[in-house]
């Protein structure tokens, strides 16, 4: 694992926030939220980023807190679902530490996220239909992006979390580091 940054990305319900935090606790790593040190900058929901700068100015917001991130060492950040919509950011994460794609079935991501009404891609007539749409669109850019898949179910975030160090563990020795 060393040095380098862990980040975790997902479809929104993936569980990257909730997993993050505890494997940053277990890792004594700093932990960062992208969409939460968003809000922090601005003052504002994400959901009214999206209504007063609609999603490219979203993405543009998003894009600079990544860069940010990845000029620093030994965090735990867990990103926001559509960060791999962007070329550049896909490339910053691989090159800034190791990419962890949190794998979810639509069924689990729909009963995580069917009763949240801050998220803004989902405020539309068919939200599951539209939650759909998007795992399709982004599931190819996530694996493409991804050092690490970790397929995620019901199981506890102390279960996830020494899944995630194993294949972590895996990969750094695939790689030849110690």
């Amino acid at each position: 694992m060393g040095n380098g940054n862990i980040f975790l990305v997902g479809m929104m319900g993936a569980g990257k926030t909730t997993l993050g935090r505890a494997l940053a606790s277990r890792l004594e790593r700093e932990f960062v939220d992208t969409d939460r040190a968003l809000v922090e900058r601005t003052g504002v929901p994400v959901a009214t980023i999206f209504e007063i700068e609609g999603e490219e100015g979203f993405r543009r917001r998003e894009a600079a807190v990544l860069d940010e991130l990845c000029g620093h060492d030994g965090r735990v950040v867990a990103t926001g679902g559509g960060v791999v919509l962007e070329e550049r950011n896909r490339s910053r994460m691989r090159e800034s530490g190791t990419v962890v794609y949190l794998r979810a079935r639509l069924e689990s991501l729909w009963e995580r996220t069917r009763q949240d009404t801050t998220r803004p891609l989902l405020a539309t007539p068919n939200p599951r239909s539209r939650l759909a749409q998007l795992l399709e669109e982004r599931e190819p850019l996530y694996r493409d992006t991804a050092h690490v898949i970790v397929d995620t179910g019901s199981q506890s975030a102390a279960t996830l979390v020494n899944r995630v160090l194993a294949a972590l563990r895996d990969h750094d020795a695939a790689a030849g580091n110690p």
